[in-house]
């Protein structure tokens, strides 16, 4: 009788095991959204040499958006508006980059900077030993899995890390069609 129901459970087991050892490449699949945007900005910089690129943010008059890279270390990023966004053009336009992220880190208008430190630099990873953040508003949120020191809940972390997430690959792709667009005009 026993030998019988050993049989029959096997194929149960069979099915849990294959199920089970599936779930973590599952969930690896999804990632987070600014990781693949994070890898291809990343190349692209190093292919064109630089350590910094800065764009106009077309969702809004006077926005930019400007990213410093320290490669397979981190992406500082800082998206702000600018009281004379001419100046600001005018370095885009002469490939001073570097000049437009630090204006904009330094004197970005008040309450409309987001500062990004992306660890890695890989995306943001909701719960990471490298813990990247993300600070706007004057609130930093720290992506280290930790929400109860940050006092939220859980539920209330990750939809702060899935908004972040979504508005920074948002960003580094801004900054990936800036770049390739740079490119095509030497290229020409």
């Amino acid at each position: 009788m026993q030998f019988t129901s050993c049989r029959l459970f096997r194929p149960f087991v069979l099915v849990a095991v294959v199920f089970l050892s599936s779930a973590p490449a599952l969930g690896a699949a999804e990632g987070p959204k600014s990781a693949a945007a994070a890898k291809e900005l990343s190349q692209v910089l190093a292919a064109a040499k630089l350590d910094s690129i800065a764009t106009a943010d077309p969702s809004g008059p006077g926005g930019f958006i400007a990213a410093l890279y320290i490669p397979d270390t981190q992406f500082l990023v800082v998206s702000a508006k600018y009281s004379a966004p001419t100046l600001l053009v005018d370095k885009i336009n002469a490939g001073d980059f570097r000049g437009v992220y630090m204006d904009l880190h330094a004197a970005g208008t008040a309450g409309t900077k987001i500062f990004v430190q992306d660890i890695g630099p890989d995306g943001l990873i909701s719960r990471n030993d490298n813990a990247d953040s993300w600070e706007e508003a004057g609130k930093t949120v720290t992506f280290d899995g930790q929400w109860k020191k940050g006092k939220s809940s859980e539920a209330e972390y990750d939809r702060a890390f899935a908004d972040a997430d979504e508005r920074y690959a948002k960003m580094l792709s801004l900054l990936v069609t800036q770049l390739k667009g740079l490119k095509a005009k030497e290229g020409s």
